[in-house]
């Protein structure tokens, strides 16, 4: 009898340790897809403002050209 008694603690003890690390697991997961937003979130605000720093480059391009252009007229 005592021999089951211990057998079934030992049963009940790796149950207990599989729903524990489970518990940690899940816990885990969300904490890593809240990690994944946050990312995608700055992603999104850094692709934005290098569409923005990419369009002042082209303005300020043009720009150039045009002084340039200006420059050449008056030699």
């Amino acid at each position: 009898m005592a021999l089951d008694a211990i057998i079934l603690a030992v049963i009940i003890g790796t149950l207990g340790a599989i729903v524990y690390s489970l518990r940690v697991l899940v816990l885990l997961e969300r904490r890593i897809a809240r990690m994944d937003e946050n990312i995608e979130k700055m992603t999104h605000v850094i692709a934005k403002e290098e569409l923005q720093v990419l369009k002042e480059e082209k303005k300020i391009e043009s720009e150039e050209k045009k002084i340039e252009s200006r420059f050449k007229k008056r030699r």
